[in-house]
């Protein structure tokens, strides 16, 4: 599966999804900014989108109103290691109250994968953070048989969290 981002104003996103109303798009906002999510299709309805594939895919998004980017920037020799390392997770997250979706992008034109998680609200984001099953998720990290811990190192830059929330249709 493809999905395509790609921001601008509200206004302008809101009527972008609104022409398209069989497509699988979600108008999502950060600060007052706008982002439009588009999955499932082969070719892009944006004239300059951000473009990935999905490598894992879970859920549905729409029925997300909090999302969270879990931004990765990965080295091109280090691409394969992460991405064996995130087929093999443990899937706890699916069974947490108020999870709707959850997206491995990878990206096709620059090097930050995209760890997609669709939340109902998010107070049940932040309840999973706390939660025995993240502890689990994440038990490996800072350890040698982390992800994050790969010598020589798979990644580029530090990672970086983007949280947004869903306009609503009205």
């Amino acid at each position: 599966m493809k999905v395509y981002m790609t921001t601008g104003t509200l206004d302008f996103l809101s009527k972008k999804k609104t022409s398209h109303p069989t497509e699988t798009m979600l108008l999502l906002q950060r600060n007052g900014e706008g982002l439009l999510y588009h999955e499932g299709a082969d070719k892009t309805l944006f004239e300059t989108p951000r473009n990935y594939e999905s490598i894992d895919s879970v859920g549905d998004p729409t029925k997300g109103a909090f999302v969270v980017f879990n931004n990765i920037p990965v080295t091109d020799e280090g691409r394969p290691v992460f991405e064996y390392r995130f087929k093999k997770r443990a899937g706890l997250i699916e069974k947490e109250p108020g999870f709707a979706a959850i997206r491995v992008l990878r990206p096709l034109a620059s090097d930050t994968y995209i760890i997609a998680t669709f939340w109902d609200k998010e107070a049940s984001f932040k309840d999973w953070q706390s939660s025995q099953a993240y502890n689990k998720a994440h038990e490996k990290r800072g350890t040698e048989n982390g992800v994050d811990k790969e010598e020589p190192s798979i990644f580029l830059r530090p990672s970086y969290v983007t949280t947004y929330t869903v306009v609503m249709e009205e």
